[in-house]
């Protein structure tokens, strides 16, 4: 099947987490999928949004609802792992789609989730890294969070900065950022 290449998904995901090591018997596992789509040819960001996800082995601690903003009522009422991913195929085309994420957190925490759940992986091969692409391009000593990458490239941080549909937003701006240098250069 032929990549789609007029579109990427952006994806970025919170995970149930705690101030130290998770309790006996909990794990890290999504909670939220944050999709946005960039329209490539006009690089312009097209869509967003948030699937929230309950979870299966784990609570939402006071510190990830600290950090995230998602509480265990908001999560409680969430869809399955298997049918965001499902939607993800579906709705989105996750398989047929050049998917990115900032780092490599959201690609092994999605590949984790769906080994511990029996779920088949959403996307297909193609993964881009943006914060591994910003320091390459411009020759940063190390790779930067997401948000000192925006501060550092003059970009606004929109929404909620550890929300899914927010963070996906923020990082489809960096990566229109790079598809503008990549296409002047």
């Amino acid at each position: 099947m032929a990549k789609q290449l007029d579109q990427v998904l952006v994806i970025d995901v919170e995970a149930t987490c705690w101030e130290d090591k998770p309790p006996e018997g909990q794990q890290s596992e999504i909670i939220e999928i944050g999709v946005a789509i960039v329209a490539t040819k006009e690089k312009s960001l097209v869509h967003k949004e948030g699937i929230i996800i309950k979870p299966e082995y784990s609570e939402v601690s006071p510190f990830c609802t600290s950090l995230t903003t998602l509480t265990p009522e908001m999560v409680a009422s969430g869809v399955s792992f298997k049918d965001a991913c499902k939607r993800l195929r579906k709705e989105f085309m996750s398989q047929q789609c050049t998917w990115v994420s900032y780092g490599d957190y959201d690609r092994r925490q999605f590949e984790r989730d769906c080994r511990e759940k029996k779920v088949g992986y959403p996307f297909g091969t193609t993964h881009l890294n943006v914060k591994n692409l910003l320091a390459l391009m411009y020759g940063w000593e190390r790779e930067v969070g997401m948000a000192t990458a925006l501060e550092q490239l003059q970009l606004p941080l929109e929404g909620t900065h550890h929300r899914g549909i927010d963070d996906a937003w923020n990082i489809a701006k960096l990566f229109v950022h790079l598809l503008e240098c990549f296409q002047k250069g």
